[in-house]
């Protein structure tokens, strides 16, 4: 969007970012202005004291259109309706269910969030047509499917991963994402500590307000070495763990658009997922599928990955081409400005 000529601010909390220290303060990336806003850095109120002055920051700018992203921060969509904004919310996933929340204030919150996108958003996006589905049933609401897109990545050879991890090429089976309950990690360990193979589990990923789910992921994977956790990857070293897995795995119970999803097949990977819509909808015949929640079964898929080296080879020769294919950002680009200027 940048690209084509569109001024663009983003708000982001304050503290530490994921990415590095360079990142904290306010800089410009590609042309897109960072500005960061007050937090409170408690868990719990960091997103909820973030989004609320971003939504004010935003009404009092000069903006034609605020684009707010995910059920928690669309509770503050009415803020920058009330200044005149024309306000685009797009809805990830259904947040509220994720088990980290389930039962909480928090989850009530994220439930508000959904209803106040319904209520006050101009136009809302969706990422899946499960979700789409569920809007139109629950709440009558008409949304618009406009998926994740995927840029076609150079393949890169195993040198840091190596010196890092002692991995090389098709020697691993990848896990990639925020370590928290949802993303059925626990499943993963639990059937991959069953299967005879020589090939190492990479879980790769940080924690998200889940430590302790963390700790109890460890504590699981205790007693075989070929589990190993590299904590958070970026740049090159991400490049490469894409680039040189034997497969890429999601076993989640629950999914918006799974971006890494993408990217794992858009660097030629065979992919093992669960059967949920937001899966299957993306790989549609062209990765491995298996019962959601289901351990034996992900054991099974996980063996026969491991024994059918010639399987997997055809998965991989196929993904690429496939997924850029269907899932690209300039459709996304073109599909999100209709509704920008609508």
């Amino acid at each position: 969007m940048a690209q084509n000529g569109c001024d663009i601010t983003c708000y982001n909390r304050a503290g530490h970012h994921v990415s590095g220290a360079e990142y904290d303060k306010t800089i410009e990336y590609d042309g897109i202005r960072q500005k960061v806003v007050p937090t409170i850095e408690k868990k719990g109120l960091a997103a909820v004291s973030s989004s609320f002055f971003a939504a004010l920051c935003s009404a009092f700018g000069r903006y034609d259109v605020v684009h707010i992203h995910a059920e928690g921060p669309a509770f503050f969509c009415w803020i920058p309706k009330l200044f005149g904004k024309r306000v685009i919310c797009t809805i990830h996933g259904l947040d509220w269910d994720r088990e980290k929340w389930r039962g909480s204030v928090a989850s009530k919150f994220i439930r508000g969030g959904e209803k106040n996108a319904v209520k006050y958003a101009d136009e809302i996006i969706v990422l899946s047509k499960d979700v789409q589905k569920y809007f139109l049933e629950t709440y009558g609401r008409e949304t618009h499917f406009i998926p994740n897109g995927v840029n076609r990545p150079e393949v890169r050879e195993a040198k840091l991963i190596t010196d890092h991890f002692g991995l090389e090429k098709d020697s691993y089976i990848l896990f990639l994402g925020r370590l928290v309950p949802e993303k059925g990690i626990r499943y993963l360990v639990e059937a991959f500590k069953n299967v005879k193979t020589d090939k190492k589990l990479v879980i790769a990923g940080g924690s998200s307000d889940t430590d302790s789910f963390m700790e109890e992921l460890k504590e699981l994977a205790k007693g075989d070495d070929r589990i190993l956790f590299t904590g958070f990857v970026q740049g090159a070293m991400l490049d490469e763990l894409y680039s040189n897995a034997y497969i890429y795995t999601l076993p989640s119970d629950l999914e918006g658009m799974p971006l890494s999803l993408l990217e794992a097949m858009s660097y030629g990977n065979c992919c093992l997922v669960s059967d949920i819509p937001e899966c299957t909808e993306v790989v549609e015949d062209k990765a491995l599928i298996f019962k959601k929640s289901d351990v034996e079964d992900l054991r099974e898929k996980l063996q026969d990955a491991c024994d059918h080296p010639e399987m997997v080879m055809k998965m991989k020769n196929q993904a690429a081409d496939f997924i850029c294919e269907k899932y690209n950002w300039d459709e996304v680009v073109r599909e999100t400005m209709k509704l920008y200027r609508k």
